[in-house]
C-alpha cells in the first residue's frame, strides 16, 4: 500500500513537470509567432518609402548624425534623443557611396579575425 502512494505521488509530480513544460513551450511558440507577425507587419509599413537612411554615424550613447535620401535630396542630420536639426543638403556627387558587396565585407572581418584569434594563440602559454 505504501508503494502505491509513492508511485501515484511520483506520476502526479511528473504530470506536473510535464504540463509546465508544455505550458512553456506555448508561450515561447506564441513570443516566436509574435515577433515574425510584427517584424513582417514593421517591413510591410518600411516598404515604399521615399526615404532611405544612407549611412548613420554613432557620435556618442545617444547622438548620431544619418545622411538620409528624401527622394532626390540628400540631408545631414543630427539626431539625438530629444532632438533632431538638420545640418545640411548635399547633392549626389558629393557622397562616396561604397560599392563593396557586404559578403565581402564579411569575408575580410572573418579572416582579420582569424588572423587575432591565431596571434592571441600563438602567445598563449602551451600546457
Amino acid at each position: 500500500m505504501v508503494l502505491s502512494k509513492t508511485a501515484g505521488s511520483w506520476l502526479s509530480s511528473l504530470g506536473q513537470l510535464m504540463s509546465v513544460l508544455a505550458i512553456f513551450v506555448i508561450v515561447l511558440l506564441l513570443a516566436w509567432l509574435t515577433t515574425r507577425f510584427l517584424a513582417g507587419y514593421q517591413q510591410g509599413q518600411m516598404r515604399n518609402q521615399n526615404l532611405k537612411i544612407i549611412e548613420t554615424l554613432r557620435l556618442t550613447a545617444n547622438n548620431y548624425i544619418q545622411i538620409i535620401e528624401a527622394g532626390d535630396v540628400y540631408l545631414v542630420i543630427a539626431v539625438s534623443k530629444d532632438h533632431v536639426e538638420k545640418l545640411a543638403e548635399i547633392s549626389k556627387e558629393q557622397l562616396e557611396i561604397s560599392t563593396t558587396d557586404a559578403a565581402e565585407t564579411k569575408m575580410d572581418m572573418g579572416e582579420s579575425f582569424r588572423d587575432i584569434l591565431d596571434k592571441v594563440k600563438h602567445h598563449l602559454p602551451k600546457k
